[in-house]
């Protein structure tokens, strides 16, 4: 154990290497016991095991590399280059990764012909299935022993968020499953693995107790003392100090069950609890769980919460969070659709009271049921095709992806080779190009420009070094929009709020100054169609905290046309705008609600209430059918088409809404055990980037992105109009996605700017949610198979191409 624990301390000790150890070849097979899909299969048959290094600290990923035969992998390369699909799946066919987790139940074994095999889990199988590798026999035993205790410790790492060296031998004990048993892959029939270890095999054994030698067994196990643990389940916290209550809003009774990360489960906690929600003062509301023999929960009512009514099941699910940092997720079960919904009722009148400092009972009945209606779990019309779907959902999953990525760092030698930037700066902002494949990212006073390869990828272009004002002062833009077909970028610099800044991207310089007006600054503006920028149009939209207007900048002094002001005596807040094809324009606010124009200089034609949390990204279909607004921690999704009525097949942007009728919401907000997952992750609060539509000229919008933290998140429309469980899926980052937007004229390949990388990258790369996916951050810039540009001092240009 002595000089394993030596061994493994100097091979750790080498942090510039990705690959920590390896076992250089073997094959790797996939075993499933009981499933009628097969015994057995054979995934790589030539390959090399390898446990690697991620992004993120404690974090590692046993990696199954595939080699190739000499000519073998030019064949595969040549007949793929035929479909073009070659780049996209170069992971999945090369690698398998898995998350080096105490929940893989990672093992090896020599079997009695000589076999040395390493064995796990495969978490996304059926129960019973396991991945193992079957080492070659030239690997020795002693190369096993040092790679499972390599092994045990980034198993260590990851639970315990502390480096390797401080692990006691007991600690590791828990990372030790020897005892468990292997299948064969040559059997035939299905072995129990609840069975204990046959005579013909004995485990390869790390020592965990005090010797001073490592030792190899020589025989069978038979008597070997179990050392596996069993992993407990997830066990509730205490509960926090209940305060005084002013008012009871809601007291229901129901059956309390807490989600389970080990299981991903919920599991029952109680059969009868005592839930309150109640008022602790001026716009403060508290949420109690009790029992007969102790309080389950206690917390304040926020959006945090991520609250989800389902009333097919009667059940209610939130987020829980503790001042240590902690996530849970519990689920509360009612016993009738009467009880839920008077404790729904309750719950919405505290969220939404505490969002809005203003009291429920002061709001229209039909917008109260407007925000019942989206916490809940529906089901929205054009459900799509079953089999269509099934077949997306088969492209869809695939691993990983062989996308490229560029690294953007604006100050660095050619022989500079890594650290983190230490030019004060980060990548903030993202503008797609339409008319032309670039990509521009904001850096501090800098842009850079990327180009978008044939084969989807992105390389780097140039950089425009200094964004200044005309007077040669820099500054940061805080809002950039490509303009007149993308020979121009419209640019805000938060210093001077009346004003906006034309950047020539011919000659990578600002050139125009325009004063918009004297009294009226400018908080946010919008195309004047959405494919504006496809044109020559010059005209664009333009919104303060409390006007709508129309820019002209072809006008002699201010720009804002007097005639097309729409201006507000309330305080709207007004804090995000779209436009469809036609010029249609939808406009939001830090209050949540949202205003639909046909046209400027006119009341809106339909008005949606707030949810209670600020509007902080809008989006609309081309053909105006869909509004997507994007919170803090929620997406809104609403219906335009009316559908009954006078005005029945017009939109809310054409014609207003009937009295007693508003458009269908849809709260796209991740499960709650997710974000709990999240947050265990990543120990911050979910907050959504904008979201938008994939889009193009005559292509139909079929998914949304956006990002939260270092995830990426993908919903499918047609899954969400179904009403799925599934809609959307997910990609981890290293670090914070910063921005993100879909390729213009694909829903295929989405370009994300991390806070010194950007790159693109497939969708089909994105993941189903489980608690491998959420942990495990992918590889971006400098992995096998990626592209990783660092630009030299003499790449730095004023002009980008």
């Amino acid at each position: 154990m002595f000089m394993l624990r030596n061994v493994t301390k100097y091979i750790f000790g080498d942090g510039s290497k990705e690959s920590i150890i390896d076992i250089p070849q073997g094959q790797l097979y996939l075993v499933r016991p009981r499933s009628p899909k097969g015994y057995s299969e054979l995934i790589f048959k030539d390959a090399a095991a390898s446990v690697r290094r991620t992004g993120q600290e404690y974090q590692y990923q046993l990696v199954i590399q595939r080699a190739y035969e000499e000519g073998e992998e030019e064949l595969i390369d040549d007949e793929e280059d035929e479909d073009g699909a070659a780049e996209t799946l170069t992971t999945e066919k090369d690698e398998k990764i898995f998350l080096l987790d105490k929940e893989l139940h990672f093992r090896s074994e020599i079997r009695e012909r000589g076999e040395k095999v390493l064995a796990w889990k495969d978490l996304s199988g059926d129960p019973g299935d396991v991945f193992e590798f079957v080492c070659d026999e030239s690997i020795a035993a002693s190369e096993i022993a040092t790679f499972m205790m390599v092994a045990m410790k980034c198993q260590y790492e990851r639970k315990y968020r502390k480096a390797n060296d401080t692990a006691t031998d007991k600690k590791l004990q828990e990372f030790d499953f020897t005892e468990q048993p292997i299948p064969s892959v040559s059997e035939t029939a299905s072995p129990l693995l609840e069975s204990s270890p046959s005579s013909d095999t004995k485990a390869i054994i790390v020592d965990t107790s005090t010797p001073t030698k490592s030792k190899m067994p020589s025989k069978a196990p038979a008597k070997m003392k179990q050392v596996a643990i069993e992993e407990k389940p997830t066990a509730a916290p205490a509960a926090a100090q209940h305060p005084v209550s002013t008012e009871i809003l809601g007291r229901e009774t129901a059956e309390l069950h807490l989600f389970d990360f080990t299981t991903s489960t919920f599991i029952l906690q109680d059969p009868s609890v005592v839930v309150t929600v109640s008022e602790v003062g001026k716009w403060q509301y508290w949420l109690q769980i009790e029992g007969q023999e102790r309080d389950w929960l206690g917390q304040p009512v926020i959006a945090d919460i991520n609250p989800v009514f389902n009333f097919e099941y009667l059940s209610f699910i939130f987020n829980h969070y503790t001042g240590d940092g902690g996530a849970y997720s519990w689920l509360l079960r009612f016993k009738d659709h009467e009880t839920e919904e008077r404790f729904q009722g309750g719950l919405m009148q505290a969220l939404w009271e505490q969002l809005n400092e203003t009291k429920w009972m002061k709001t229209k009945d039909d917008d109260r049921q407007y925000v019942l209606d989206a916490f809940q779990d529906l089901t929205m019309e054009d459900e799509p095709d079953t089999q269509e779907e099934q077949e997306e959902e088969e492209v869809e999953e695939v691993e990983d992806d062989g996308q490229r990525s560029e690294h953007y760092d604006t100050d660095e030698s050619e022989d500079d080779v890594g650290g983190e930037e230490d030019d004060g700066n980060v990548n903030s902002q993202l503008a797609v190009g339409y008319k032309h494949d670039r990509s521009f990212v904001v850096r501090g006073s800098q842009i850079g420009v990327f180009k978008h390869t044939p084969n989807n990828n992105l390389e780097f272009s140039t950089n425009i070094a200094k964004v200044q004002m005309p007077n040669g002062t820099l500054f940061s833009p805080t809002k950039v929009m490509l303009h007149a077909e993308d020979t121009d970028m419209i640019l805000q610099n938060a210093a001077n709020p009346n004003s906006l800044y034309r950047m020539d991207l011919e000659y990578g310089k600002v050139v125009d100054e325009w004063k918009i007006h004297d009294d009226i600054p400018v908080t946010t503006f919008a195309p004047e169609k959405k494919f504006s920028q496809m044109t020559g149009e010059q005209t664009f939209l333009g919104l303060s905290r409390n006007a709508l207007f129309r820019i002209d900048p072809r006008l002699s002094g201010n720009k804002l046309v007097d005639s097309e002001l729409k201006q507000y005596v309330s305080k709207n807040d007004f804090s995000a705008a779209a436009t469809t094809e036609k010029g249609y324009i939808a406009v939001a606010s830090n209050k949540g609600d949202i205003r639909m124009f046909d046209r400027l200089g006119i009341n809106a034609k339909t008005h949606i209430p707030a949810l209670g949390e600020p509007i902080i990204g809008l989006d609309v279909s081309a053909d105006g059918r869909w509004v997507l607004a994007t919170c803090r921690t929620y997406l809104l999704l609403i219906d335009a088409l009316q559908k009954e009525g006078k005005n029945e097949g017009k939109l809310g942007f054409e014609k207003s809404f009937a009295k007693d009728s508003k458009p269908q919401p849809r709260r796209l907000g991740l499960q709650p055990s997710h974000v709990a997952q999240f947050q265990y992750e990543t120990k911050v609060p979910l907050s959504f980037t904008p979201a938008r539509f994939n889009t193009g000229v005559d292509d139909k919008e079929t998914s949304i992105i956006t990002a939260t933290g270092p995830f990426i998140v993908t919903w499918n429309m047609k899954k969400v109009l179904a009403g799925r469980k599934d809609p959307y899926t997910i990609k981890r980052y290293a670090e914070e996605v910063m921005a993100d937007n879909f390729k213009f004229g694909s829903d295929k390949n989405v370009i994300v700017a991390t806070p010194n990388e950007v790159s693109m990258v497939a969708k089909q790369s994105f993941k189903k949610p489980t608690r491998e996916s959420i942990a495990t951050p992918a590889r971006v810039g400098r992995g096998s198979g990626r592209l990783s540009s660092r630009l030299g001092r003499n790449e730095i240009v004023d002009s980008p191409y």
